[in-house]
């Protein structure tokens, strides 16, 4: 499967930004979907993921309240929204496709098995 991300951009302090990551290739609801960021000088960390149905969500306590994520299994598309954002939350942003997405190592960037491109979130203060 290939990843497409997009949406990023510059946003001041506050603000929002929605992220979007189209897929194609195999079936796109095979896979559990996850957001991870890597921010100047810091290891890639998991923000948020979903199950293959959309049904289960999950999310790092430093985005939970803020981020949304959800899914268009017709679209073949997984969304970010990101709201109150933070100069902290400037990173790139890469989505990644698991295909033995199980619910429990979600977090964990090497489950993925499809890497997106990654697309620059700058938050300004």
């Amino acid at each position: 499967v290939q990843l497409q991300a997009s949406g990023g951009g510059l946003v001041q302090a506050g603000g929002s930004l929605r992220l979007s990551c189209a897929a194609s290739g195999r079936t796109f609801s095979s896979y559990g979907m996850g957001w991870f960021r890597q921010a100047p000088g810091k290891e890639r960390e998991f923000v948020a993921a979903i199950s293959r149905s959309g049904g289960s969500t999950y999310y790092a306590d430093s985005v939970k309240g803020r981020f949304t994520i959800s899914r268009d299994n017709a679209r073949n598309t997984v969304y970010l929204q990101m709201n109150s954002l933070k100069p902290e939350d400037t990173a790139v942003y890469y989505c990644a496709a698991d295909l033995q997405f199980s619910g429990t190592y979600y977090y964990t960037d090497s489950e993925y098995d499809y890497w997106g491109q990654g697309t620059q979130v700058t938050v300004s203060s």
